[in-house]
């Protein structure tokens, strides 16, 4: 586990670009944290590093939305509208774990569908200051 401190939201772009630097087919990313305290910035910063510069925004309503390169699909989920696990079953949440990137917003709420090793990301507000963010990664 370590954290980091985001001052701003490009210290977040230029973090999650970084933390994209290791990620591969298989990987998945479950982000926790408050509205608007920038998981899906973090997001954003991720495609970036794999060249997707599309207007990102959360899947509130689409609960996944799918970004496709020449080397990896990324599947951005928020499943911040669903009831529990079960849920996220119905919808074949699950299969996406191996097709490629997975980062899912709020997924706490699925955690019991989650396989045992994946990447928690919990964004905190910092009280100092509103535009803070201490982001804790747990591997």
């Amino acid at each position: 586990m370590y954290n980091f401190l985001s001052k701003s939201p490009k210290d977040t772009l230029n973090f999650a670009r970084n933390f994209a630097k290791d990620l591969k087919i298989g990987d998945i990313i479950v982000l926790i944290g408050d509205l608007g305290s920038g998981k899906t910035k973090f997001t954003e910063g991720i495609l970036s590093f794999f060249g997707i510069q599309n207007e990102i925004s959360s899947p509130t309503f689409t609960i996944v939305n799918e970004y496709t390169t020449e080397e990896v699909t990324i599947y951005h989920f928020d499943v911040y509208r669903l009831k529990n696990s079960l849920d996220f079953y119905n919808i074949g949440g699950d299969e996406y774990f191996d097709k490629g990137i997975s980062i899912i917003e709020w997924g706490d709420i699925i955690e019991d569908a989650l396989p045992p090793k994946y990447t928690k990301i919990t964004f905190e507000r910092v009280t100092e200051n509103e535009n803070y963010r201490n982001l804790i990664i747990e591997r």
